[in-house]
């Protein structure tokens, strides 16, 4: 038996920026300073993948918004 996994679908600049809930601008400015989510370039096209812009907005999840970290 074979596992078919779905094959990854690539997002553009302007469709990853609509799954953020950010501007298409603010995706390329995050790209320049190198602060953005993994992107790839594929025909010459920026292309993002789902499970990384996930994994980069959950990278700064956080439990409290005083700015203090809780050890609990």
């Amino acid at each position: 038996m074979t596992s078919k996994t779905p094959p990854f679908r690539y997002l553009r600049t302007s469709e990853a920026a609509r799954f953020l809930s950010l501007s298409p601008r603010t995706m390329e400015k995050h790209r320049l300073y190198g602060t953005g989510p993994r992107y790839r370039k594929l025909g010459g096209r920026v292309v993002y993948s789902i499970p990384d812009l996930q994994e980069w907005a959950d990278q700064d999840i956080r439990t409290c918004s005083s700015g203090h970290r809780s050890d609990r």
